[in-house]
Protein backbone atom coordinates (compact mmCIF):
# COMPACT_ATOMS: atom_id res chain seq x y z
CA UNK A 1 0.00 0.00 0.00
CA UNK A 2 0.96 3.24 -0.58
CA UNK A 3 0.96 5.97 2.04
CA UNK A 4 -0.01 9.34 1.19
CA UNK A 5 0.22 12.00 4.21
CA UNK A 6 -2.26 14.41 4.59
CA UNK A 7 0.45 17.67 4.77
CA UNK A 8 2.18 16.53 1.29
CA UNK A 9 -2.01 16.79 0.38
CA UNK A 10 -2.26 20.52 1.71
CA UNK A 11 1.15 21.59 0.66
CA UNK A 12 0.60 20.26 -2.90
CA UNK A 13 -3.45 22.20 -2.79
CA UNK A 14 -1.19 25.32 -1.19
CA UNK A 15 1.80 25.55 -4.07
CA UNK A 16 -1.40 25.61 -6.36
CA UNK A 17 -2.90 28.44 -4.93
CA UNK A 18 0.53 30.10 -4.89
CA UNK A 19 1.19 29.67 -8.81
CA UNK A 20 -2.47 30.71 -9.62
CA UNK A 21 -2.26 33.86 -7.43
CA UNK A 22 1.34 34.57 -9.21
CA UNK A 23 -0.11 33.77 -12.40
CA UNK A 24 -2.87 36.27 -11.98
CA UNK A 25 -0.78 38.97 -10.86
CA UNK A 26 1.98 38.57 -12.74
CA UNK A 27 0.21 40.98 -15.79
CA UNK A 28 -0.18 43.98 -13.42
CA UNK A 29 3.01 43.63 -12.00
CA UNK A 30 4.47 43.61 -15.41
CA UNK A 31 2.56 45.83 -17.40
CA UNK A 32 1.88 49.00 -14.74
CA UNK A 33 4.96 49.80 -13.92
CA UNK A 34 6.26 49.82 -17.73
CA UNK A 35 2.82 52.31 -18.64
CA UNK A 36 3.94 54.33 -15.32
CA UNK A 37 7.62 54.62 -16.74
CA UNK A 38 6.67 55.24 -20.60
CA UNK A 39 4.23 57.91 -19.53
CA UNK A 40 6.82 60.05 -17.21
CA UNK A 41 9.04 59.71 -20.74
CA UNK A 42 6.55 60.95 -22.71
CA UNK A 43 5.87 63.97 -20.59
CA UNK A 44 9.58 64.34 -20.51
CA UNK A 45 9.86 64.43 -24.13
CA UNK A 46 6.15 66.55 -25.21
CA UNK A 47 6.56 68.86 -22.25
CA UNK A 48 10.10 69.34 -21.68
CA UNK A 49 12.42 67.84 -24.58
CA UNK A 50 9.92 69.36 -27.74
CA UNK A 51 9.50 72.49 -25.33
CA UNK A 52 13.47 73.32 -24.32
CA UNK A 53 11.85 73.33 -20.67
CA UNK A 54 14.47 71.55 -18.71
CA UNK A 55 12.28 71.38 -15.36
CA UNK A 56 10.65 67.84 -16.43
CA UNK A 57 14.07 66.50 -16.89
CA UNK A 58 13.42 64.58 -13.14
CA UNK A 59 10.94 62.91 -15.00
CA UNK A 60 12.99 61.59 -17.41
CA UNK A 61 15.57 59.69 -15.01
CA UNK A 62 12.23 58.54 -12.90
CA UNK A 63 10.54 56.41 -15.45
CA UNK A 64 14.15 55.60 -16.63
CA UNK A 65 14.27 53.91 -12.65
CA UNK A 66 10.94 52.71 -13.09
CA UNK A 67 11.59 50.91 -16.26
CA UNK A 68 15.03 49.48 -15.72
CA UNK A 69 14.23 48.24 -11.81
CA UNK A 70 10.95 46.40 -13.46
CA UNK A 71 12.88 44.73 -16.13
CA UNK A 72 15.69 44.07 -13.09
CA UNK A 73 13.10 42.21 -11.41
CA UNK A 74 10.78 40.99 -13.43
CA UNK A 75 12.83 39.18 -15.44
CA UNK A 76 13.98 36.15 -11.92
CA UNK A 77 10.49 36.65 -11.01
CA UNK A 78 9.39 35.31 -14.19
CA UNK A 79 11.97 32.63 -14.52
CA UNK A 80 11.05 31.46 -11.17
CA UNK A 81 7.54 31.47 -12.05
CA UNK A 82 8.16 29.28 -14.83
CA UNK A 83 10.68 27.05 -12.95
CA UNK A 84 7.86 26.50 -9.96
CA UNK A 85 4.99 26.23 -12.26
CA UNK A 86 6.89 23.34 -13.78
CA UNK A 87 7.54 21.42 -10.49
CA UNK A 88 3.50 21.51 -10.28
Amino acid sequence: MIKVSMKSIKDKISLKKVIRTEILFTPMLIVLPLVIGLSLIWDWYSRGYLMGNFDYTSQLFFGLIIIIGNIAFDIPFIKSLIELSKKK
